[in-house]
């Protein structure tokens, strides 16, 4: 009996011993001080480095009185919440940055390019014992951080995850404080980028000994056949306790519902203090589900860590198994079938939030992006957020995932490592890029050395995905690339390469949407505003419609994988072929909220099945009565019959993958075009002269969301005339008004020279602004943490109010 009761004892304190040790990751966002330093003068930079004994002279010097000091006074420091962006509300300026969107940020503005954020954690007594360290995904950039007055460590790419070990700085029980120096003087990217912390803080809770973070790597390998996967799980365990210990390793396949299928491990070894061990286990999957754009099927897998009898670690790692190829005459290849990549180019920048973008919002850009067709996002020029990749796994997009700089250097290897490392479960992710546009060295032999340094280096981390660099026009770097990466077909000799390496896979790293001014049809270049570049002759073969000529290209040259267009979204900064007062790129297939422009319905109509029928431009051309205009309709009907104001123009056969136009004189009234397929009327479409506006309609992406301070509703403002019709000019002031438990986290119109406030001061903020661009606005309202029912109201003038009801669920 005693026997008995002793081996339950043993029992209950192993449980306890588990309870204590297991994984714990805590998501740091809410509650950071925040203040402005200055990048100039260390005596107005709160007195950085100014001390007798800096932090760099001794290890959190009682004599250092800056921020990172425990006795600094912070408390008139102003409250946020991450992701943070402090550029959002800085204002514009002729003479700043082109590239960075006229905002006083940089070189010229050291009062307003370094930030301070301090936060103050308690770590219970507890947690003695455990390994904790701190994971910070993006910090914008320039970032020095400090735990109780410990100088951790710095990071100059504002791209990267940076994982720091505080367990020896903490106060066990007790208060502790984290503290970031961000400075974005200097730019790294040559478009809007932001400043500050923001993407995710997470503190890590372990036992010493634990899976190393981004420490599994899943890989499988298929049959011909595809009913049989050889997965492989590559583990990193790290020995971060003083003394030796041992480990075995226990891992457990799940499907999506959570089910385990599979469960294999290795036998116990030892792992000395402050080392490391990589295991490499693998096991079959009969009938493996497939990840693929149309079913993104994802498994989990759990790898456990057992010291003894006693689960001391458990890391989950989702990912999925399918077929990715890229073949030299076939093209793209995903699960033994020839795919079409259908892709755009994406910044990480958004109305309202700028690069501070909600994880809700980053899924909102996904889904906006797939309405049209796309199945493909090249992330230019940068590693992704985190959960961006994310949501390209559970939406069955493929990935270009990018590196920042080329070079081979360890600094820059060592940021291309980490991205690898970190992402490399992703089913998203097929082709890893490691550089862009990189002028200096295409053209010659130093070029083609690093590409094929870096390539190796791709390889040696990540053996089952092939690399490319994204080529403006110079050959060198693409001799030693697994995959071409063509940026432009009008700077490449595409064809011509194709007969002088016929074994060479190739891409569209990017080609010209030819976009403008969403609803601008007449440039207004001293307003910002520019008129579709599809809409004029433009390039060496003076073709219309480059949208056009690029998808041809691509889609009648099987052997190339597909194209990536730049851009998919609108995005701050690099405004050309325009300068201030246009403070953002119109390349956008969509605009910076995600309204379609005319040429999203272009793709629409030969990148998905369904039936598309668009009429351009809109019939609101007041001042241009009496003039010849080019009525243009984007259709995937056989024919298309067009009539203007009554007067049939005829019907014409669509060629594929094109467009029809007609010549019409503008005069208010209607436009009607007819499709046909088969000989038989299959859809209409009519566009209008509309009245003025009448009325304030407002909808939301979803009705219902999580009470959680975090999730998002998008919610669209539409300016409506009497008869319920969009006003495709108006543009009117509102006023905006929340009620219940949502705070208005940001605002924006798709204005490409939008200079207005974007967001409230108060973190609570129920009142705001924002004007309706070309008939539009977008309103993001964020959970404040309380569940119950929430109400947007519009107001504008005389029109009638508009309104919206929104459920936030725990």
């Amino acid at each position: 009996m005693k026997q008995v009761c002793w081996l339950f004892w043993l029992c209950c304190l192993s449980l306890g011993i588990h309870a204590q040790s297991m994984r714990e990751r805590i998501c740091l966002d809410e509650a950071w001080q925040f203040a402005l330093g200055n990048a100039s003068s260390p005596a107005s930079d709160f007195g950085c480095g100014t001390e007798y004994f800096n932090y760099l002279t001794k290890a959190a010097s009682i004599h250092n009185e800056g921020p990172y000091a425990l006795k600094f006074d912070a408390s008139s420091w102003e409250t946020v919440d991450l992701p943070h962006d402090w550029v959002v509300d800085l204002p514009y300026a002729a003479e700043a940055s082109h590239s960075h969107g006229y905002k006083t940020i940089g070189y010229k503005y050291p009062e307003t390019s370094v930030g301070w954020y301090r936060k103050t954690i308690s770590i219970p007594a507890s947690d003695f014992g455990k390994h904790l360290y701190l994971q910070f995904d993006g910090i914008f950039r320039d970032a020095r951080i400090w735990v109780n007055g410990f100088f951790l460590g710095e990071e100059p790419s504002g791209y990267v995850t940076q994982v720091y070990d505080i367990t020896d700085y903490l106060n066990y029980g007790g208060e502790n404080l984290v503290v970031v120096r961000v400075d974005a003087s200097l730019e790294e990217g040559w478009f809007y980028e932001g400043a500050g912390i923001y993407r995710h803080v997470w503190l890590n809770k372990t036992a010493p000994v634990h899976v190393a973070p981004f420490g599994t790597f899943v890989s499988s390998d298929l049959s011909a056949s595809l009913d049989e996967a050889k997965v492989s799980v590559q583990t990193t365990v790290v020995n971060d306790g003083i003394k030796e210990g041992t480990y075995r390793l226990n891992h457990l396949l799940k499907t999506a519902d959570g089910r385990v299928i599979a469960s294999v491990g290795n036998e116990e070894q030892p792992l000395q203090a402050k080392a490391q061990s990589v295991s490499t286990i693998q096991f079959t999957v009969d009938t493996p589900e497939l990840w693929d754009v149309d079913r993104p099927y994802l498994y989990q897998l759990v790898t456990e860590v057992y010291q003894g009898v006693n689960l001391v670690d458990s890391y989950t790692t989702p990912f999925g198994i399918r077929q990715a190829v890229f073949d030299a005459d076939k093209g793209f290849i995903l699960n033994g079938k020839p795919l079409k990549l259908k892709g755009v180019n994406m910044h990480q920048d958004h109305a309202g939030v700028g690069v501070a973008i909600p994880d809700a919002l980053q899924e909102y850009r996904l889904k906006q992006l797939k309405k049209f067709g796309c199945n493909a996002y090249r992330a230019s020029h940068n590693p992704m957020t985190p959960e961006m990749l994310d949501a390209c796994d559970r939406e069955g997009i493929l990935v270009i995932a990018e590196n920042r700089l080329m070079g081979v250097n360890p600094y820059q290897l060592g940021v291309l490592g980490r991205m690898i490392e970190r992402d490399r479960n992703h089913p998203s992710i097929i082709l890893w890029s490691v550089g862009n546009e990189e002028w200096g060295i295409e053209w010659n032999e130093k070029g083609e050395r690093i590409a094929a340094s870096m390539r190796e280096y791709c390889h040696r981390l990540d053996s089952t995905r092939l690399m490319t660099v994204a080529s403006s026009s110079g050959p060198t770097v693409l001799v030693p690339a697994d995959v071409a990466g063509y940026n432009y077909i009008l700077q490449h000799k595409v064809d011509e390469d194709r007969m002088k390496y016929p074994e060479r896979c190739a891409v569209g790293t990017e080609e010209t949407s030819g976009c403008g001014t969403r609803n601008i049809y007449f440039n207004e270049v001293e307003k910002g505003w520019m008129a579709s570049l599809n809409r004029i002759p433009n390039g060496s073969d003076s073709l219309l419609n480059c949208i056009e000529r690029g998808w041809k290209f691509y889609d009648e040259r099987p052997w190339l994988g597909g194209l990536f267009y730049w851009t998919g979204f609108d995005y701050r900064g690099e405004p050309n072929p325009l300068k201030f007062p246009a403070t953002g790129s119109q390349f956008g297939i969509l605009d910076y909220c995600g309204f379609p422009k005319d040429e999203a319905y272009y793709l629409k109509a030969w990148w998905t099945d369904e039936p598309v029928l668009h009429i351009l431009p809109h019939w609101n051309l007041k001042g241009h009565e009496g003039d010849s205009i080019d009525v243009w309709v984007y259709s995937n009907c056989e024919e298309v019959e067009l009539l203007v104001n009554g007067k049939n123009l005829g019907k014409q056969p669509m060629p594929k993958n094109g467009h029809l136009a007609w010549k019409a004189i503008y005069q208010p009234g209607k436009v009607k075009a007819v499709g046909y397929r088969n000989g038989r009327r299959c859809m209409t479409q009519e566009i209008e002269t509309t009245g003025e506006g009448q009325q304030i309609r407002v909808t939301v992406d979803r009705l219902e969301i999580r009470a959680d301070k975090k999730d998002v509703a998008v919610a669209c403002v539409e300016i409506l005339d009497k008869k319920g019709r969009v006003v495709p000019t108006a543009c009117e002031s509102l006023n905006l008004e929340v009620a219940g438990p949502v705070r208005i986290l940001g605002v924006g119109n798709g204005n490409p020279a939008f200079q207005e406030k974007e967001r409230p001061e108060e973190a609570e903020a129920r009142i705001f602004s924002v004007d309706t661009f070309n008939g539009l606005a977008q309103v993001l309202l964020q959970s404040t943490g309380e569940a119950g029912e929430a109400i947007l109201t519009v107001r504008s003038g005389n029109l009638k109010e508009g309104q919206v009801t929104i459920q936030l669920k725990p």
